[in-house]
């Protein structure tokens, strides 16, 4: 049990989703482990707008950092939300 915003709730509080690990793939494609330990699969293709476009540079997108569970590129200038990478990808299991 845990209170939140002076609300009681049953259970545990959940964790705030954060990346652990990532591994770029071809064509914009990335390899994330959340810190719940899912493997999941996500299409960077959907990060659009001006200031996701240095991203289709593949040394720019080959070269990503997690700070604090939040996938970076270019020292940080841009950024992606863990819980849009969760919600955005697809669950992952190696095979074999």
């Amino acid at each position: 049990m845990f209170i939140r915003d002076g609300i009681v709730y049953g259970g545990e509080p959940e964790q705030p989703i954060k990346v652990d690990h990532v591994k770029v793939l071809p064509d914009m494609m990335m390899l994330i482990q959340f810190n719940n330990g899912e493997l999941r699969l996500f299409d960077a293709t959907l990060l659009e707008g001006p200031v996701f476009a240095p991203l289709h540079d593949e040394q720019v997108f080959s070269n990503p950092k997690i700070d604090h569970g939040v996938v970076t590129w270019l020292d940080g200038d841009i950024d992606c939300a863990p819980e849009f990478m969760y919600t955005h990808s697809y669950e992952y299991s190696m095979v074999g």
